[in-house]
């Protein structure tokens, strides 16, 4: 079974802070959406946002914007099944998470940040990491300025950086039900 990430529609924003705007909302800028199968009918959705945070920062949580990952099981471009992720804190302030729509729950996953959040048939985890993307900004600029080929696969611009990233794992065939694959995007969106 495999998953095809694929972005359904025009593109909002960019990743990594790129576009317009998105510095001043960095809890909605989306970095990146990561999927694969771990050999053991599970899958694996890492969701990053609110990139470029610089070492030793604190996570970013924003109880006014919600997440989705969408999921494409019969390809016609309109989700099938959404998966929710939204945080809140309480009154002594400590914040957690609630994640809805996770493949093969069947119930609402809600619990602390930072820690794994064991559920029947998955887990959630949300927390700052290392940001996982890799890219060579001064070989891109070197390539547009001279038109030859500047990469060079030892510099990353991006090291060093964090991100806010939330972990989903989940039953894949809960997931795709009676397909074999599935294009799958992610949002945010401000409320």
């Amino acid at each position: 079974l495999g998953l095809l990430t694929t972005l359904a529609g025009p593109a909002l924003a960019a990743d990594h802070a790129e576009a317009p705007n998105t510095s001043i909302d960095p809890a909605a800028d989306i970095a990146d959406l990561f999927l694969w199968e771990n050999g053991g009918g599970q899958t694996v959705a890492i969701l990053t946002f609110a990139g470029l945070g610089g070492a030793g920062g604190m996570a970013t949580y924003d109880e006014d914007v919600l997440y989705g990952i969408h999921l494409d099981t019969d390809l016609d471009n309109i989700e099938d099944w959404t998966i929710w992720v939204r945080y809140g804190v309480d009154g002594l302030g400590n914040w957690g998470v609630q994640v809805t729509g996770l493949p093969g729950t069947g119930a609402t996953v809600i619990g602390p940040v930072e820690q794994v959040i064991q559920t029947a048939g998955g887990r959630v985890w949300t927390g700052l990491r290392d940001d996982p993307f890799s890219f060579d900004l001064q070989g891109f600029n070197d390539t547009l300025y001279t038109g030859t080929l500047g990469f060079d696969s030892n510099r990353d611009s991006l090291a060093g950086t964090n991100v806010t990233a939330v972990v989903l794992e989940f039953d894949t065939a809960a997931a795709l039900g009676a397909s074999t694959q599935a294009r799958v995007w992610a949002t945010s969106s401000r409320f």
